[in-house]
């Protein structure tokens, strides 16, 4: 089976998806892991989706109607033209993104706009991604969540899905207020779900510069939150860089993008070996 985690923090920009996409190209891509990783996209702004597949090739996606995860959630969804729905065949959902030579891969189930729409219905469509995942997660060794950052079904669809919870922390005081959020959600799903295994990875600090007042008084109090919950706080962080959305602008990975700087490159590896160990992998 494989290992599942979702990226979530209850506040936006903190960069679930950059984090997401990197992560992944990681662990297929580097001969230490050669990992078969599948990404889904839950957030509606479609923003892992763009990066891996760059926005050509993510509008053609689109134009050949290949399902998306919108389509997973209105899988059983009645309309007045469709009174019976027809069941949607798991396989046909992941799309290849990549494929190495070894016989690693990255697959993406790609989002949408339109998923926003299933937020006006969402009664008894969280478990939906689940059972779809349970159908193909055999063929995967890592699979990513990219979570919307607003507290809604998807929240609830990403941790029936997930073994694991990571939580980025960009280290300023709008980013950190998230958490209290998080801490809430999950305590709210934990007492709904009961035996359910979900489990925080930890907290990365990501997107860390050399503004040092600031950053010092917003690490304090994400560490004390952590102290308060016992939640791992990784030793490695990720700094800002201009190649991180240049990446994105190129569909390029941090250790592929045009003149990204070695030490970003190695910085990026550093935290994917600590986050590895955390999950098991």
């Amino acid at each position: 089976m494989a290992t599942k985690v979702a990226l979530i923090n209850m506040k936006g920009g903190v960069g679930k998806s950059t984090l997401t996409v990197q992560l992944a190209w990681q662990f297929a891509a580097y001969t230490n892991w050669l990992k078969r990783v599948l990404v889904i996209d839950l957030d509606p702004q479609f923003n892992a989706s763009q990066y891996l597949l760059g926005v050509n090739r993510y509008e053609s996606l689109l134009d050949s109607e290949h399902p998306t995860v919108w389509d997973i959630f209105e899988e059983f969804s009645r309309t007045p033209s469709s009174a019976t729905p027809t069941a949607l065949d798991p396989n046909s959902v992941a799309h290849r993104v990549v494929r190495f030579q070894r016989g690693n891969y990255i697959d993406l189930i790609p989002s949408r706009l339109e998923l926003a729409y299933t937020l006006r219905n969402p009664a008894q469509k969280e478990a939906l991604l689940q059972r779809l995942v349970a159908r193909i997660e055999n063929d995967y060794d890592l699979i990513l969540v990219d979570c919307s950052p607003t507290e809604s079904m998807l929240t609830t669809a990403a941790y029936l899905t997930s073994n694991y919870i990571l939580v980025p922390v960009r280290p300023e005081f709008l980013s950190s207020i998230g958490l209290p959020l998080l801490v809430r959600s999950m305590d709210d799903f934990h007492q709904q779900h009961q035996g359910n295994h979900l489990q925080l990875a930890g907290i990365v600090f990501n997107a860390t510069s050399a503004y040092t007042p600031e950053e010092t008084l917003s690490k304090q109090s994400v560490r004390q939150l952590a102290s308060q919950q016992g939640w791992y706080i990784f030793d490695s962080e990720i700094a800002y860089s201009r190649s991180y959305p240049k990446g994105a602008r190129e569909g390029s990975p941090i250790f592929r993008t045009s003149y990204a700087r070695q030490k970003q490159a190695s910085q990026f590896h550093t935290f994917a070996a600590e986050f590895a160990q955390r999950v098991g992998l």
